[in-house]
């Protein structure tokens, strides 16, 4: 089959790879017919991990199951599903109380597994043709039958519960004020999510032309970082308040205002000061243990230095981890359906498998309005 492998920084290509095999009784294989270029893929496309080449993408896939193992009770050829992108038991204790992306038994050695990335268990991607799908009965969500929703659906394998997670983790609550850093893909599903939990104003701060437009069009403020210190804008436009809640949806590879240059820590001190004291802050945004580009040698080991100090002396309190995808893409699925969320308003493009290469390089730069890529194969 096709599919989209790693060749090394700043290079994929589309290669024929073997099938996927049923391996255990409880897989299922399944027809991919959308899966989308997630922005921490870009960490492993620009050499920013310990990724090695050879690793089949992908992370947020959909499709039709095309074969059942024996093992599978609530599965059928022709169903269509969407994976989260963690890989999950289902039994293990950290499962079994709802922290999926941290299961204790898909990897070994590690708590939590996922598709087609780096130290995430041996489970190649679904930027392909065909995909393994391993505890399928626990890890795939059933969907209705036809082709409907397609795109929505598409973002219940990452970023819309990703962006209501980062939401979760802030405990945003209905008329309060929040702060989103970041208005890729999973900033704008948080300031998303934050509208559909009640906050009365959600502010969204950004570089980026497109993405800035996208939130605005959903009702978000947008707050440019280019124009200025985006805690002052803020301040400013509440009258020297800041706000109650606020989300990384940035992580390690955060730009210094007015500049190009990397500055792993300045997210979370834009947010430590910005967030008003008692407040909390969601930190779905990537932050990791190694990074080969780090800009100093604590960032290259994932230290980063932080104001501490102030963020105790203001009472504020922080979670963080990537997000249990299981506890919230049933919900958000039925918000869908009866038409209460529409997420695909960050879809960009829809792209050929062929053209992955194209697609990648494209949305690695930001240009030609590249923010939500679905790969088609």
């Amino acid at each position: 089959m096709r599919a989209v492998v790693y060749k090394g920084p700043f290079k994929v290509d589309v290669e024929q790879v073997a099938d996927p095999k049923i391996q255990h009784p409880n897989d299922v294989i399944v027809r991919i017919t959308s899966s989308c270029i997630c922005g921490s893929d870009l960490h492993m496309y620009e050499g920013r991990t310990a990724a090695q080449p050879g690793i089949v993408f992908g992370h947020e896939n959909m499709g039709i199951v095309e074969e059942v193992g024996p093992g599978v009770t609530t599965l059928h050829k022709g169903d269509r599903v969407v994976m989260p992108f963690n890989v999950a038991c289902g039994f293990c204790k950290n499962c079994e109380r709802g922290f999926t992306g941290f299961c204790l038994t898909v990897n070994p050695g590690f708590a939590g597994g996922a598709y087609g990335y780096v130290a995430m268990g041996p489970y190649p991607g679904g930027q392909a043709e065909y995909l393994r799908v391993p505890y399928a009965d626990f890890n795939a969500l059933k969907l209705p039958q036809g082709n409907e929703h397609e795109e929505d659906f598409a973002m219940l394998a990452d970023i819309f519960p990703t962006g209501y997670h980062g939401t979760e983790l802030a405990q945003v609550s209905p008329g309060e004020s929040v702060v989103v850093f970041g208005a890729g893909p999973v900033g704008a599903m948080a300031a998303y999510s934050a509208m559909i939990r009640g906050a009365a104003v959600v502010y969204v701060v950004d570089r980026v032309a497109e993405r800035l437009q996208k939130v605005k069009d959903i009702g978000a403020i947008p707050i440019d970082f280019s124009k200025g210190d985006p805690v002052e804008q803020i301040r400013q436009m509440r009258n020297g308040d800041g706000v109650d809640k606020g989300v990384d949806a940035v992580g390690y590879q955060a730009v210094q205002p007015g500049q190009d240059k990397e500055a792993p820590s300045v997210v979370l001190e834009a947010l430590i000061q910005a967030v008003n004291p008692t407040g909390m802050l969601g930190i779905p945004g990537l932050y990791v243990p190694s990074d080969p580009g780090g800009v100093d040698p604590h960032a290259k080991h994932g230290q980063i230095l932080l104001s501490f100090g102030k963020l105790f002396e203001k009472g504020l309190r922080l979670g963080t981890g990537q997000c249990n995808v299981k506890r919230y893409n049933r919900y958000l699925r039925d918000m869908i359906i009866a038409g209460r969320a529409k997420p695909s308003f960050i879809v960009s493009n829809n792209v050929s498998l062929n053209d992955a290469p194209m697609a990648y390089d494209k949305f690695d730069k930001r240009i030609e309005g590249y923010t939500k890529v679905i790969l088609k194969p």
